[in-house]
């Protein structure tokens, strides 16, 4: 399949199979959905895009907007519900791979994208196995167990990104994974008023007891100094994924790519700044980089030209 496809002769809506070629018309409709999509909810994401190649680009939007998804019916749902919703999911995931016949712009986009850039369907059953997760677990023992949560919904988004972008060194995978760990971890410190509010807390219980830190403090959100210390920990962890990251970089095929993976390291890393200027107050506001700082910031990775 290329952009510039051939029309062929109408098929009726929902009666496009694998085998069919899909009218560019209708994958830039699609394309242009998952594209709304990432600009809504990705928004670090989305600014760092904007240097990608047009391909990789919409390639990258269409399996964000399947990720999303699948965490939307886990976040937005109860047990039930979010098992239906992942259910729902899962089939239309199943068709993109199988040849069945789909019917929406969307998932012949996000078909497109895995077919051209051969992204294994084991990668989704990954992240949607860490997504039931979020069903069936709302506590980790310790980092082990919430290392394996980690690995699944956002470490296999990176080896996704990776077969988008290409590599020339094998050993890219483990240092995508790493990057996936960091800003799930980041996301973990972040959140963690959103997610004591769904019911959810993720720092490892081990971790809460070593730091003297109750669940009932992180519920009613009262701030001491153990669950300062607390998350002065869980920040350091999450660098030291960010550190790992930083020699696959370099093993990224593309250039620009190299640009987007480096500068996305580098937005994302600041959220933990920004929780540490708010003084590791994570219940009075929601820590975020703003648009001028990742102009900012992505100026002073081109200027020294740190990706290359």
């Amino acid at each position: 399949m290329t952009d510039t496809g051939t029309e062929t002769k109408p098929v009726a809506a929902g009666c496009r199979s694998m085998n069919q070629p899909i009218p560019t018309r209708i994958l830039a409709s699609g394309y242009a959905v998952a594209k709304r999509i990432t600009k809504q909810y990705a928004k670090t994401f989305y600014f760092a895009s904007h240097f990608l190649p047009r391909q990789k680009k919409r390639a990258a939007y269409a399996v964000y907007a399947i990720c999303r998804a699948s965490d939307e019916a886990v976040d937005d749902n109860d047990h039930v519900g979010g098992a239906d919703e992942l259910a729902h999911v899962e089939r239309n995931i199943q068709a993109a791979y199988d040849g069945s016949a789909l019917n929406t712009p969307l998932l012949l986009a996000f078909r497109d994208a895995v077919i051209r850039y051969q992204i294994p369907r084991s990668y989704f059953d990954l992240l949607l196995e860490g997504m039931r997760m979020d069903l069936d677990q709302s506590r980790y023992p310790t980092f082990l167990e919430l290392y394996d949560y980690c690995y699944k919904v956002a470490g296999v988004i990176g080896l996704i990104m990776l077969k988008i972008f290409g590599q020339r060194d094998p050993q890219a995978g483990q240092h995508a994974v790493e990057l996936g760990v960091a800003m799930q971890l980041t996301n973990i410190i972040r959140d963690i008023k959103e997610d004591a509010e769904r019911g959810r807390i993720y720092i490892p219980q081990d971790e809460l007891a070593r730091y003297g830190v109750s669940e009932r403090q992180i519920i009613q959100a009262e701030l001491d100094e153990q669950l300062r210390a607390l998350l002065i920990y869980q920040i350091e962890r999450a660098r030291q994924y960010y550190a790992g990251s930083v020699a696959g970089i370099k093993m990224i095929s593309s250039r620009s790519a190299r640009f987007v993976v480096y500068a996305m390291k580098e937005i994302y890393g600041a959220i933990l700044e920004v929780v540490e200027r708010n003084g590791y107050d994570v219940f009075r506001e929601r820590a975020h980089v703003s648009g001028k700082e990742k102009a900012r910031r992505a100026w002073r990775i081109l200027w020294r030209g740190q990706y290359i």
